[in-house]
Parts: C-alpha cells; structure tokens; sequence
C-alpha cells in the first residue's frame, strides 16, 4: 500500500464488516447489508459481465480501471463512484499497469409497504420516511455513468470499520448509520452531475456496428473471429453477437461476416478472370470447393455460372 494511504487499515480485517449481521429500518424499507468490505483488483484483473438482482455501490479510493455498464465503457480513476441497481450488467476491469481499489457497498433493499399496510399510512408525514422514499426512488433510476464523491461518501466505510475494529458502545448503531449515509451520500453526489445528461452522447449500438463493419470489411480475407471484433471494440463477444442480431434481423456476426466474404467473391467473378480456387484464397474462404458449395447454397449458382451470366449480362 502506498504511505499515507488511509483505508490501508481496512485490509488487515478484510471481512470485518461482512460478518455483522448488518439489519436495519429506514423509512419503509427493510435493508439488508450483503457486501461492505474493501478490495483490490490486481493489474489488469476483470471481472465478467454480470448483474445482481440488488443495489451494489462502487467507490474507487485508489488506482484506475474501467467499468462497462450495460453497453457503455467508463474510466475509473480516484474519487469515482457509479452504482448498480438490479438487472444493471456490468464489467469492471482494473488498467493493465495499475491496480485497482475498490469500496463496495451491496444492500438488498425491500419495500415493507406492500405487506404492511399499517406502515404506509404511520408514514405519512414522517420526515425520515419521505427521505428515504426520495433517497431509494434515485438509487433506481440513478444515472448509469461515473460521478465524482463529492459528498465524501467513501469516509464512512472507514468509520464504519473502525466502529466494528473498536466496538465501543453504540457502534453497531454508528454502522448503521453510516450504511445509511453511503446512500445518501451517493445519490447526492450524482445530483450535482444531472447537467451531464444534457451533453451530447453518440448512439453506441450505431457505433460500434459501423466499427465492426469497418472492422470486418477491411480483413475479411483473412482469419477473423467474433472474439477478434469484440476486443477491438472492447465489448464482451455475446455482447458483440447480441448487436448483430439486433442490427441484422438476427443474422449472427458468422452470416453478416460470410455475406461480407460473398459481395467480394461476386465482385471478382464480375471482373477477374482468376480461378475459383484463387478468388477464395483472397476472400477469407478455406478453399474453392467450400466457396463454391457456400456460393450454390446462398444463390442457387455455382460461382462459375455467376460469372458467366456476369459476363453474358444476364444477371
């Protein structure tokens, strides 16, 4: 850890925190505290696409790495937070020369309204219940992009862990508390960024299929996978194929890579007079017998009979 780096503390208990059986009311919600821990992502370290059916808040108190959420990529640097609510996919990655640190607050929250009927009317006019109501309301529709912890939210998982380390009277109170104050403190800071929604954005599905065609079109002569386009693109391969089938009237990325392939061929046989066999070698085919059995599937020809009703023009 580098001197002078104060939630180094936090390492030597790791699990601290975790192990409290960390319940509590706020408002109309029941809470429950699932992850509450700081942790460290080694150089280059990833990990998957995934999504929880929960709230998970990230703060990032040192290093650097990216996040992709849902299918827009982010870089993290020092003093960001961003936040997950369920179904939200997410990838996160840690820069391939610097590790990555991470505070992680993970609450199941749950709406007692609907079972307690009681509850909704006692809360009527109570101003920690309408707080809380305001504060979970944002975390649902909290903006899916990096904000900067302006409101020093990251403090309080050290007092937090501190609290625990000590135990001193009320401490489990003071957790608690400050569990609450993370929330609070998140959904504050993202709103002081609400004029970032007004920036102008590119429309990222449009985006990246015109790089993956440009991609594709620039080597398809050569060996070329869907892992290949989706690391140029920097998005997960079932991302990749995910867009093409959006995009194509749900053509995987292997048919929109053949029909790419095919237009080349057919353009040759137009106006080369090479073999079969040497159109292939130049198109991304194996050999001229696979083109010619892919060619007579897709039009009813033979790439011969193509070219003579090219050159006859008959087509």
């Amino acid at each position: 850890m580098a001197p002078g780096y104060i939630y180094e503390k936090m390492s030597e208990r790791s699990d601290a925190l975790e192990r409290l059986d960390l319940r509590l009311q706020w408002g109309p919600y029941e809470i429950h505290v699932l992850t509450f821990h700081l942790t460290s992502f080694p150089p280059g370290r990833m990990i998957a696409f995934h999504k929880h059916a929960t709230f998970e808040l990230h703060f990032i108190p040192r290093g650097k790495g990216k996040v992709v959420l849902v299918d827009q990529e982010f870089d993290l640097s020092p003093g960001h937070l961003y936040v997950t609510g369920p179904g939200v996919m997410h990838y996160q990655e840690a820069d391939r020369d610097e590790a990555m640190d991470e505070l992680c607050l993970h609450v199941d929250i749950v709406d007692r309204r609907e079972q307690d009927k009681e509850l909704l009317a006692a809360g009527e006019h109570d101003w920690e219940f309408a707080e809380a109501c305001h504060c979970v309301n944002k975390l649902r529709s909290i903006p899916l992009y990096p904000a900067e912890d302006s409101f020093k939210g990251m403090p309080c998982f050290l007092e937090a862990y501190e609290a625990c380390m000590h135990n001193y009277p009320g401490s489990y109170t003071t957790i608690k508390g400050l569990v609450i104050q993370i929330l609070l403190r998140a959904v504050r800071a993202y709103d002081t960024v609400h004029e970032q929604k007004e920036l102008p954005t590119k429309d990222m599905k449009a985006y990246r299929h015109h790089l993956a065609l440009e991609f594709m079109q620039a080597n398809y002569a050569g060996s070329i996978s869907l892992e290949d386009v989706a690391e140029k693109l920097r998005i997960s391969p079932r991302h990749l194929q995910r867009l093409f089938k959006e995009l194509h009237n749900g053509n995987t990325f292997s048919r929109v890579l053949e029909d790419i392939r095919l237009t080349a061929v057919r353009r040759e046989l137009e106006t080369d007079t090479d073999s079969i066999e040497e159109i292939a070698g130049r198109t991304g085919f194996a050999t001229g017998n696979y083109l010619h059995a892919v060619f007579r599937k897709r039009f009813g020809m033979t790439p011969s009979d193509y070219r003579k009703q090219a050159n006859s023009g008959g087509r």
